[in-house]
Parts: structure tokens; sequence; C-alpha cells
């Protein structure tokens, strides 16, 4: 099968598949540039609630396939910016769930993502300096504000591999679990975002992401939403919320 991105829609929950196993889910020209169309067709499907993203197999994405920067390198990390910045942009919550390698251009994507629960045994790297790379700035911002300028410069200027348990400890990832439970825990957790109000978390990823001029673009959407009405009535009556507002309607 040729190196792409299969996605499925189950209960709420789109999940995007990097196939490439050839080359441990190296991410191609084609497929940086299929990623953010692909984002803008799950942004405004209204069945979606929550994305995840996962590798094919027992690996995650081993980075960016190399021999894809043999001909332009900056055309090719140039994609791989606007794929990474399409994901982070996305409205709706990200969760990557990582086996194996996490690598790269593929730890630039769990970067991307609001959480990332990994396997025991998943390896994370941030490795340009590997390749004479300049790492860009968007990307090693938001590297930063995930594991703090210390880790962030022991990855970038070592390249070095760091385990699980090291990803949790220092904030790259969320959750560690035994191999076993990852798929378990990924599907109960997103099970769990896709029935919130999507109003609150939209709102609450921009402000969480630095935006600070929207308050009452957010207050006025609350208004007109019915979500603060129907949260209520579903706590009196002790049932679980029917929340409507979606992203594709909002305006």
């Amino acid at each position: 099968m040729e190196p792409q991105l299969p996605h499925s829609v189950t209960d709420g929950v789109a999940t995007v598949v990097i196939h490439h196993p050839a080359k441990r889910n190296a991410m191609t020209a084609g497929m940086w540039r299929a990623l953010p169309p692909l984002l803008d067709e799950l942004r405004d499907d209204a069945d979606v609630h929550a994305l995840v993203l996962t590798g094919e197999g027992d690996t995650f994405c081993a980075g960016a396939d190399i021999s894809t920067l043999r001909g332009s390198p900056d055309e090719a990390q140039g994609l791989a910016v606007l794929a990474e910045e399409a994901l982070a942009a996305f409205p709706k919550p990200t969760l990557a769930a990582i086996r194996g390698y996490c690598v790269g251009g593929g730890s630039q994507l769990a970067a991307a993502c609001d959480l990332r629960f990994a396997a025991e045994g998943a390896l994370f790297g941030v490795t340009p300096a590997k390749l004479g790379i300049v790492y860009p700035s968007s990307s090693t911002r938001r590297l930063v504000s995930l594991v703090g300028p210390a880790t962030a410069k022991y990855l970038l200027f070592s390249g070095e591999l760091i385990d699980a348990e090291r990803a949790l400890r220092t904030g790259f990832v969320d959750e560690v679990l035994p191999g076993g439970e990852l798929d378990k825990r990924v599907g109960e957790f997103t099970r769990v975002l896709a029935g919130r109000s999507l109003l609150t978390q939209a709102a609450a990823k921009e402000f969480a992401n630095g935006r600070m001029d929207r308050d009452a673009y957010w207050a006025e959407r609350a208004r007109g939403s019915g979500d603060t009405a129907e949260g209520v009535a579903a706590f009196l009556e002790r049932r679980p919320p029917r929340f409507t507002w979606s992203v594709s309607t909002s305006g």
C-alpha cells in the first residue's frame, strides 16, 4: 500500500493513521500535503467531536522520509510546518496515540496535538541536529511550551532519544500505558471528550494556546449555543447532556 493517511470516524471520534510501514511511518511530501485538507474536512464534519492521530503498527512516526530532503530541504520543511500548524489549529480536541518511535517530524506532529498518550517502550526524539537542519521557530516554541527550555535544549542540541517515562516526567506526554492497554485507554478517554461541550473545548483551546482577544466572541457564541442551558438541565435531571454546538455551524 502506498504511503497515506487513512481515516475513520466512530462514536464521534476521527482516527487518522500515519501509514508508511515500509519506512516506520515516515512522512512523505505527499503525506505532509494531504494532512491540512484532511483536517479541514474533519473540522467541518459535525459528526467529529475529537481526533486521534496514530501510526500504523508498532511505530507512531519515524519523522520525515529522508529521501524527500535530497531535492529541496527548505520545501520539505515548509510542508512539515504547514501540516503541523494545521494540526495545532484544529479546533476540536486532538490526541496522539504513540507506540514505538516518535522522532523528528513525528515529534512535531505529536507536539501539535493537544494531548499525547504513549505505550511503554515508546521513544521520543527531536533530531534536526543530526541532519544540520534549523528547526523552525514555531516548532521550537511549541516544544518549549511542553517541556520547558532545558529539556527542549537537551533534545534539540543532542538529537538523543528519551524513553516514555522521561517524556512523561518532562511533560511531553500526558499518560504512559502498558502496550496492550493504550487503545482501550485512548478509546475510553476520547469518548469522554466527545461527550463534553465542544463549545467549551474550542474556546479553552484558543485561550490555552495564547489567544487573548476573543472573550467577547466566545461569550456571544455561548449565549446563542444552548449548551449552557442543556448542561445545567442535564445536571439537574441527572442525565448525560446532549450538547449541540458545532464548529461547522459557529460562523
